[in-house]
């Protein structure tokens, strides 16, 4: 399908989104997460163990979803769903899993040229976000939660005890372990917001301020992002 032809379904599209996901729209916004205040308690983000892409025709239109965990087998199931260039947009909840894997996948479908949306009552947490902002155009309705956090290398805490009980050289070398690769994924993280068209600034001064392992007076580990934070970093990059 060609590019004019998606865009023209736009409107309907996000229309659509909403009549569908209204009570979990809801439900998602009706309270919130008293660890994470700008959060509800649990986001729409499917239990899937692995992501599942099924092409569902909604009242004419062709939509690809995309639903549950980043798992390190996702990269030849998206290709294959990507073939089928009937589909006008990606519609996408998840919580998260395997950064790199989101990275590239979020490369593909920049390649495909599909729209991507976060309908209302669903939400795109972590590496779901790389996926997201792979879209020639993002949207999230009204209801819809497009949630970072900080990434971390931190939580195998049997990792940590390990080195630690080896003395002053097996901690030196688990810090300097993380240190690489920490800066390694932040360049990377850096480099893919520039690609797909965000304000890096997003990382430094939303991603960056959360809480790794939530522990210590700021304990929130998540923070869903609000409709002027989604146009002020140009996650969002259209009218909605």
């Amino acid at each position: 399908m060609s590019a004019s032809r998606r865009f023209r379904f736009i409107a309907s599209l996000a229309a659509l989104a909403g009549m569908l996901a209204g009570p979990a729209a809801q439900a998602q916004r009706a309270a919130m997460d008293p660890v994470n205040p700008t959060c509800p308690p649990n986001p729409n983000w499917s239990s899937y163990t692995a992501m599942r892409f099924t092409v569902q025709a909604i009242n004419g239109h062709r939509v690809l979803l995309a639903e549950g965990q980043i798992d390190s087998n996702l990269l030849p199931r998206l290709q294959a769903a990507l073939r089928d260039d009937t589909i006008e947009e990606i519609w996408l909840r998840s919580p998260g899993g395997d950064a790199r894997v989101g990275n590239q996948a979020g490369r593909l479908i920049r390649a495909s040229g599909f729209p991507t949306r976060i309908p209302a009552g669903w939400a795109c947490f972590s590496a779901c976000n790389f996926l997201f902002m792979g879209g020639i155009a993002r949207f999230v309705d009204t209801g819809g939660l497009f949630i970072v956090h900080m990434f971390t290398f931190t939580s195998n805490r049997e990792a940590i005890r390990q080195a630690t009980n080896s003395g002053e050289s097996g901690t030196v070398g688990l810090i300097g372990e993380v240190e690489q690769q920490s800066a390694q994924l932040a360049s990377e993280d850096n480099d893919f917001l520039i690609r797909m068209g965000l304000n890096r600034t997003l990382l430094t001064e939303i991603m960056y301020r959360q809480s790794a392992v939530g522990e210590g007076p700021n304990r929130s580990t998540r923070r869903c992002l609000t409709p002027q934070e989604l146009r002020r970093y140009n996650v969002v990059n259209t009218g909605n």
